[in-house]
C-alpha cells in the first residue's frame, strides 16, 4: 500500500498519458459511453415511472361477485368475512343495491333518466373486491366457489393485459441493462487493448526491470475507470438538463398519470449511471489488461 501511495503520480499521469495518446478514438469511445449511459438512464427512469403507474393500477384490480337471492345482508356480509381471509385478496367491500344505484346513476351521466322506467331499485347489491394480480386466478377460483356466490365479474381480459404491462416493462428494463453492460465492456476493453499495443515496448521494458503485471496494469486501468466516469458524468449532465427542461411539460400534459417527483427521479437515475459507470469501467479495463500476458 505504502508502494502504490508512492507511485501514485506515476499512474495518474500514465493513465492520462493513455487517454491523450489516440485523442479521437477515445473521445468517441467518451461520447459512445456518455449516450450509452444516457440511454440506460432514460429506461431506468421510464422503467420507474412505469413501475409507479403499473403498481397503482395494480391497486386498482378488482372484481365484483355477486351473491345469490338467498343470501341476505347479515349472511353477504359473513361472506366477506371469509374472503377477506383467502390469500391474494387485498380488500374486500359490501357494496348496497343503494350505492350501486348511485354509482350507475354517475356513469350513465345525461342517459341517467332511463332509470325512471323501473319500478323498483334494479341494482342489486354485491361485493368489491380488490386483487393482487399475481395470484388472480387463484382468488378468481376461490371466490366463484364460495357457498352464496352466483355470479362473478372478474375484467379477465383488462387485469391479464395490466399483468403483461408489468412482465414486459420487466423484460425490457433487464434486455436494456445487459445491453449497455456489454457495449460498455467491449469499448473499455477496446481502448485498453489499444492502448497496450500502442505502449508493447515501454511493456516490455518495465518487464526487464523487473515491474510486476500490477503496476504495469494499474494505469491502463485507471485510464478506463477515468473515461468511463467521464462518460457517465455526461450521461448524469443530461439526465439533469433534460428533467429540468421536458419533465414539468409533461406532467401538464398527463396529469391523471401519478408520476414520480422530478427531484427523486433525477437522483435515482443519476446515482445509479454514476454507480454502473465505476462498475463497468472497472469491469471493462480488468478485461482490457487481461491481454498483457499476451503482449510483448
Amino acid at each position: 500500500m505504502k508502494t502504490f501511495f508512492y507511485n501514485l503520480g506515476y499512474f495518474i499521469l500514465e493513465a492520462f498519458r493513455t487517454i491523450r495518446f489516440h485523442p479521437l478514438s477515445n473521445i468517441f469511445s467518451f461520447l459512445g459511453t456518455g449516450f450509452i449511459l444516457f440511454l440506460f438512464g432514460l429506461v431506468l427512469m421510464g422503467w420507474s415511472i412505469g413501475d409507479g403507474l403499473v403498481g397503482a393500477l395494480q391497486s386498482e384490480a378488482q372484481v365484483s361477485a355477486y351473491f345469490t337471492d338467498q343470501v341476505g345482508e347479515a349472511g353477504a356480509r359473513k361472506i366477506i368475512d371469509e374472503m377477506r381471509a383467502l390469500d391474494g385478496v387485498q380488500e374486500a367491500r359490501y357494496v348496497t343495491a343503494g350505492e350501486a344505484y348511485g354509482k350507475n346513476r354517475e356513469l350513465l351521466g345525461n342517459e341517467a333518466e332511463i332509470l325512471r322506467l323501473f319500478d323498483k331499485n334494479p341494482f342489486e347489491a354485491f361485493v368489491e373486491i380488490k386483487i393482487d394480480l399475481n395470484k388472480m386466478d387463484q382468488v378468481l377460483s376461490q371466490v366463484s366457489g364460495m357457498r352464496g356466490i352466483e355470479y362473478v365479474r372478474d375484467n379477465r381480459d383488462i387485469l391479464e393485459k395490466l399483468k403483461g404491462i408489468v412482465d414486459t416493462l420487466k423484460l425490457l428494463g433487464g434486455l436494456v441493462a445487459a445491453a449497455v453492460g456489454i457495449t460498455t465492456l467491449v469499448l473499455i476493453s477496446h481502448m485498453i487493448r489499444q492502448g497496450i499495443y500502442h505502449n508493447r515496448e515501454q511493456i516490455n521494458t518495465l518487464r526487464l526491470l523487473g515491474a510486476p503485471n500490477s503496476f504495469i496494469a494499474l494505469p491502463f486501468v485507471m485510464a478506463g475507470m477515468i473515461l468511463t466516469l467521464l462518460g457517465g458524468g455526461l450521461a448524469a449532465g443530461l439526465i439533469i438538463v433534460m428533467m429540468e427542461q421536458g419533465y414539468s411539460g409533461i406532467n401538464e400534459y398527463i396529469m391523471f398519470l401519478p408520476l414520480p417527483p422530478a427531484q427523486e427521479l433525477c437522483r435515482l437515475a443519476v446515482s445509479a449511471i454514476l454507480g454502473i459507470s465505476a462498475v463497468l469501467g472497472l469491469m471493462g479495463s480488468l478485461f482490457g489488461v487481461s491481454s498483457i500476458r499476451k503482449e510483448g
